[in-house]
C-alpha cells in the first residue's frame, strides 16, 4: 500500500492515518469539518489536500449511521481500488450498501477493537491499535486484493486480524463492548445525585466500573442506534439477573431463616457465575488467563517513585506482569499493586523491603 484516503478524522481515523503515515504511506485526509482534517494533518497524519487520482485504499471512519452513504459516495467517485470502514457495527452498513445496489467486491467491513474515552483528532495516537484485535468481515464477494489491502492496513497498524461474520461480530460486540458501556453509565448515573460524603468514599472499584462512563454520549448514541437488537438481548439477560439479585437481597432482610438461606444462595450464585465469566476474559497478550499474586507497595506522589519501584523489581530479577495504582483519599500517597507470577512474589517482597519500601499486608 502506497496511498490511502482517510474519510473522517476522529479518534480512529486520525490514529489509523498516523500509523500509516509513520510507516511511509502517503495519506490524504477528508472530513465533513475541514478544520478537523487540518488538525489531523498538523499532527502528522497526512495531508488535507485531495489526491490526484484513485488511492490504494479508502478508509471510512465515520459514525455507523453515515457509513453506507459515505462509502457509496466514495465508490461512485472511484476514489480508491479498495474500500473499508472501521465502524463498530458491521451488519447494518453492509445491508444498506446492498440495498443501494453497489458492487461490493471492492469493499470489506472492519472494526478495530480499540479506543479511548476521548474523541476527535487530538486524541489520535499512532500506537492506538498495537496488539489489539482488528475484526475483518469479508463475504464471498470480497475481492482477494481488497482483503489483502485490509490485512496490510492491520499489519501496518500492528494490530491482530480476526475474521468474523458481520452479524456474529455485532452480537459479540453487544456483549463485550456496547452493553458494558451502558452498564458503566448506569452505575455512574447513581453518583450524579449522591451525597457528597458518599462520593468522597469512592475507591478503585467504582473507578474501574465507571471509567468508560466518561465516553462521549453522542458517539455512543450513534453506535447503539446501529446495534439496538443485540444490545437489548444482552441487557434483557442482565435485567433478569438484576431482578433475581434484588429478590435475593430482599430475602436476606427477612427474619425467616429459610428465606435468608435462599437469599444467600441467590447472591452467591450470581457472584460465582461472575467469577466463571471473568475467568474467560483473555489474559496478557491474548493468552489464557493467568493467576497473578499482588504485591502492594506504599508510594508517595512524587516524581520518579514509580521508576524506582520498577528499577528495584528489575534488580530483583522479577518481571511485572501488570500494575495498578490505588490513590489514597486526602493524602499525597497511594498503593502500587504489582502483579507478578506467584512464585516471584516472595522474592519481590523481600527485595523491596530490603530497599526500604513499605508493603501492605494481606
Amino acid at each position: 500500500m502506497r496511498t490511502a484516503l482517510v474519510i473522517g478524522t476522529g479518534l480512529i481515523g486520525t490514529s489509523a492515518a498516523l500509523a500509516l503515515a509513520g510507516r511511509g504511506v502517503a495519506v490524504h485526509l477528508r472530513d465533513h469539518d475541514p478544520a478537523r482534517a487540518r488538525t489531523a494533518a498538523a499532527l502528522g497524519a497526512g495531508t488535507d489536500e485531495a489526491p490526484e487520482g484513485p488511492v490504494d485504499l479508502a478508509i471510512v471512519a465515520v459514525p455507523p449511521a453515515h457509513v453506507a452513504a459515505t462509502l457509496a459516495a466514495a465508490m461512485r467517485e472511484r476514489a480508491a481500488r479498495g474500500y473499508l470502514d472501521v465502524a463498530s457495527v458491521k451488519g447494518g452498513p453492509k445491508r444498506e450498501l446492498e440495498e443501494l445496489g453497489l458492487d461490493l467486491t471492492a469493499y470489506i467491513g472492519t472494526h478495530p477493537m480499540s479506543g479511548k474515552e476521548r474523541s476527535g483528532p487530538l486524541a489520535g495516537s499512532a500506537d492506538l491499535f498495537e496488539g489489539r484485535p482488528w475484526v475483518l468481515t469479508p463475504t464471498r464477494d470480497t475481492d482477494t486484493e481488497v482483503l489483502n489491502l485490509a490485512l496490510e492496513l492491520v499489519a501496518l497498524c500492528r494490530a491482530v486480524p480476526v475474521v468474523m461474520d458481520a452479524d456474529a461480530h455485532d452480537r459479540a460486540v453487544a456483549l463485550v463492548s456496547h452493553t458494558p458501556q451502558l452498564v458503566s453509565s448506569m452505575v455512574a448515573a447513581r453518583l450524579e445525585e449522591a451525597d457528597e460524603t458518599a462520593v468522597r468514599l469512592c475507591g478503585q472499584g467504582i473507578r474501574d466500573v465507571t471509567r468508560i462512563a466518561a465516553s462521549d454520549p453522542r458517539m455512543w448514541v450513534d453506535i447503539l442506534s446501529a446495534n439496538p437488537g443485540p444490545v437489548a438481548d444482552v441487557l434483557s439477560g442482565v435485567a433478569a439477573d438484576l431482578d433475581e439479585t434484588v429478590r435475593a437481597l430482599r430475602s436476606l432482610q427477612s427474619t425467616d431463616e429459610e428465606k435468608r438461606r435462599e437469599g444467600t444462595s441467590g447472591v452467591e450464585d450470581v457472584l460465582r457465575r461472575g467469577n466463571a465469566g471473568r475467568a474467560r476474559v483473555p489474559g496478557k497478550h491474548g493468552a489464557a488467563p493467568a493467576q497473578y499474586e499482588t504485591v502492594a507497595v506504599l508510594i508517595s506522589d512524587q516524581p520518579g517513585e514509580l521508576a524506582r519501584i520498577f528499577a528495584d523489581a528489575g534488580r530483583a530479577g522479577v518481571n511485572i506482569e501488570d500494575v495498578r495504582i490505588e490513590h489514597a483519599t486526602g493524602q499525597q500517597a497511594g498503593h502500587v499493586q504489582l502483579m507478578v507470577e506467584p512464585a516471584a512474589a516472595p522474592t519481590l517482597g523481600a527485595a523491596l523491603r530490603e530497599r526500604g519500601w513499605a508493603l501492605r499486608q494481606g
